[in-house]
């Protein structure tokens, strides 16, 4: 679907609901038959989880998701990085670091960062790997006690991580064992982001993408070290995207889906 009409409707929708034929009028210009321009706005709108309609007809936009046509840069995003016991949230394994980055217009600001107790015992190839030993996250709070501190710092933003559903995966688990409820953000994995912006590297592993743009990662297999070297990287790969004709995050992620354009030549 076309990104500007999507902009207009969201400027439209930007001081409140609007009913659908109103849509069809103001904001796409239509002014044929009521069906068939009701017809245009569910075809444009309808599976686009920023936009909603309740059973009146009236569309509304979801503030907690990014506005379509707002640049790249201004959008807000929390980058994220866990260490945990393992690698299997779904098997019980839990979270023993974690990390919360802002990057706000462009600029990467002063995140959360905390040691979890994870309740259970750290396997020894796992604080081999990361150095977080038993001891370390003995005194550390649970992630119960960190629960409001996480939810305030990505609230309103982009969850933003390399391998984002293993890092969403396991903040998901713990905000619903900690509280009974989670966010829905937008997620969007740089890992993902430079196999699709820069299809000629060999390797999109943190380290290869990190080095590719001389980022610095002070701190490795620590979550904030990993977030923050992260969070430079996203800044890197999202000069890339608009300078291959990207200017939105809709626009970006349509085209990583195959769903929209392609990157330009």
């Amino acid at each position: 679907m076309n990104p500007s009409l999507k902009t207009q409707v969201a400027q439209l929708l930007s001081t409140g609901p609007v009913h659908t034929l109103d849509v069809a009028r103001e904001a796409l210009r239509l002014r044929g038959p009521e069906s068939a321009a009701a017809a245009a706005v569910f075809t444009l709108l309808d599976g686009d989880p920023r936009f909603q309609v309740d059973q009146e007809g009236n569309w509304s936009l979801d503030h907690a998701r990014p506005s379509p046509g707002r640049p790249l840069p201004r959008v807000p995003y929390a980058v994220v990085d866990v260490e945990t016991t393992g690698g299997g949230w779904r098997r019980g394994d839990r979270v023993t670091e974690v990390a919360v980055v802002p990057v706000t217009e462009g600029q990467v600001g002063d995140g959360l960062e905390s040691l979890v107790n994870p309740g259970r015992s750290i396997p020894p190839r796992i604080q081999g790997l990361t150095g977080i030993t038993d001891e370390m996250v003995r005194g550390a709070p649970t992630f119960t006690g960190l629960a409001p501190r996480v939810e305030a710092a990505l609230e309103g933003r982009v969850f933003v991580a390399h391998n984002v559903r293993f890092d969403w995966g396991f903040i998901r688990s713990e905000l619903l064992a900690s509280t009974g409820d989670a966010p829905e953000p937008s997620l969007l994995c740089t890992l993902r982001m430079g196999r699709f912006l820069l299809p000629r590297l060999r390797r999109y592993g943190l380290d290869a993408l990190t080095r590719h743009f001389g980022i610095p990662i002070h701190s490795r297999h620590r979550a904030y070290g990993d977030a923050l070297a992260t969070a430079r990287l996203l800044l890197h790969l999202l000069r890339e995207a608009e300078s291959q004709g990207f200017g939105d995050l809709h626009s970006l992620e349509e085209a990583m889906s195959g769903r929209g354009p392609k990157r330009k030549s």
